[in-house]
């Protein structure tokens, strides 16, 4: 990746972070935490890695990625809506009533969501039935899926790893976002998953760690899980929760709950002031 591409990607991810904010402070609920962990990862796939096309968010060929950590679904709306899939004034929408912009994401209400998640464990399970389903008809389309740290201790993840692997899966790239914090504090003090790399190489996969808030990193999985044949590929990405708001970082009460109003401005202050030093970078 160039110095002026990196530059590019960390700018939209800043932007990305902005929209979580923006819309979980006008919902007043939501998720951030783990929102923003993942945003660099988001920013990556929309506007790098994935085969996708705002005009036409339906064309059969194109990459499935499945948020399978639904409850981050502000860190997808905005990215999907900086990458042109509907307006990102309509992030300011999240969670009405009369939104298609619900807390999880819905696949028949908004454009470029290929399946409605929430409930977790499944939306990895949804993940391995695209790329199966892909295997059998011949469709070139590459299928990804961001779980959460926490998530994966839900035995049915590892059920559809199992099965990802017994089918050689090599359309399929699994994103495991390594945060640390769950909604009831440290993942490894609720119910430990480590380790998590032997644990997903004992499933079968080619496994990558990574640090997540690095595009050079990121790039670089993305080029190994591509050129995997015959087995399908993890990506664990190491991230802070909460990433970029100085008082949200590593805070697991920032999993479920939306800033007030002094708490809003302070973190547009501050991804404000990130947006000015890349710009002049």
């Amino acid at each position: 990746m160039t110095l002026n591409e990196k530059k590019q990607m960390m700018l939209t991810a800043c932007k990305v972070r902005m929209g979580i904010i923006e819309s979980t402070y006008a919902a007043k609920c939501g998720h951030p935490g783990g929102s923003l962990s993942a945003a660099d990862m988001f920013t990556y796939l929309y506007f790098k890695e994935l085969n996708v096309d705002p005009a036409d968010p339906q064309k059969a060929d194109r990459d499935r990625f499945v948020l399978s950590k639904g409850h981050t679904a502000p860190g997808l709306y905005a990215a999907l809506a900086h990458r042109g899939f509907f307006p990102v004034e309509d992030l300011k929408t999240l969670r009405r009533t009369d939104s298609y912009l619900q807390g999880h994401p819905n696949m028949n209400y908004v454009p470029g969501v290929d399946m409605s998640t929430g409930s977790l464990g499944q939306g990895v399970s949804a993940a391995v039935g695209m790329a199966l389903g892909a295997k059998h008809t011949g469709n070139t389309c590459r299928v990804y899926a961001l779980l959460g740290d926490g998530e994966i201790q839900e035995g049915q993840c590892w059920e559809a790893f199992m099965m990802a692997a017994h089918y050689k899966l090599d359309n399929l790239c699994v994103i495991i976002d390594n945060n640390g914090l769950q909604i009831d504090g440290d993942i490894a003090k609720v119910m430990s998953p480590y380790p998590i790399v032997d644990k997903l190489e004992a499933f079968g996969f080619q496994v990558q760690a990574i640090d997540g808030h690095d595009f050079d990193a990121i790039e670089a999985a993305m080029t190994a899980a591509r050129q995997v044949k015959g087995k399908p590929f993890a990506i664990v990405m190491k991230t802070v929760k909460g990433k970029c708001v100085s008082y949200m970082e590593n805070e697991a009460g920032w999993h479920g709950k939306a800033p007030n109003t002094e708490e809003y401005e302070k973190a547009m202050t501050e991804l404000k002031a990130l947006e000015r030093q890349l710009e002049v970078l």
